[in-house]
């Protein structure tokens, strides 16, 4: 009858030793703690990506706009009877590779004075993207007025990319993607 008790005993003792030794273990703890603060460390990245993304391609429309805005300032674009079409495709290269001339529309206003122009929106009531100004074909300066006029040029660039980053919530449209809007306005100079 002692036998089976002291069994008992050293099997309870086992198993003493066996959680012991598995609370011991701490060979799998990286690879948890990883588990754990992996999600937010990718998002947090990628957030910081997109995020450089965004005000990376904000900056380059602003650039372009400005840039390419002069040619119209200045009359060379009028004179010269740049088309809609040429002048998006003038802003695409100032602005880099990673603009597509496809999701471009380029909105022109005249008037006689600043309070004549208004800014125009990117965005019907739907979230879709209005059209520009004019057909391709239309020559600039049927739109760009004369000399000594106040001119608005309003980019509106739907950028794709924010709807692969739903997390961010960058999309202001109606499909997920973010309207990007530049603008610039000035007096045209006395060119004629």
């Amino acid at each position: 009858m002692r036998y089976p008790m002291s069994h008992n005993r050293n099997n309870r003792s086992g198993s003493k030793t066996k959680i012991a030794k598995f609370t011991a273990d701490s060979s799998g703890t990286t690879a948890i703690e990883f588990g754990m603060v992996a999600l937010p460390f990718l998002m947090f990245a990628f957030g910081i990506m997109g995020t450089g993304l965004h005000f990376f391609t904000q900056n380059s429309l602003e650039h372009a706009v400005e840039s390419t805005a002069r040619k119209i300032r200045t009359g060379q674009a009028q004179q010269n009877g740049t088309t809609v079409s040429e002048f998006k495709q003038m802003i695409v290269d100032e602005a880099g590779p990673m603009i597509d001339v496809s999701k471009l529309q380029v909105h022109l206003q005249t008037g006689a004075e600043w309070t004549d122009v208004t800014p125009t929106g990117c965005l019907d009531n739907s979230g879709t993207q209005t059209s520009g100004t004019g057909n391709s074909g239309d020559a600039i300066g049927q739109h760009a007025g004369g000399a000594g006029e106040v001119v608005m040029v309003t980019i509106c660039y739907e950028w794709d990319l924010a709807s692969a980053m739903p997390f961010l919530q960058y999309g202001n449209m109606g499909n997920g993607s973010a309207m990007i809007q530049a603008s610039t306005t000035f007096r045209t100079e006395p060119y004629e």
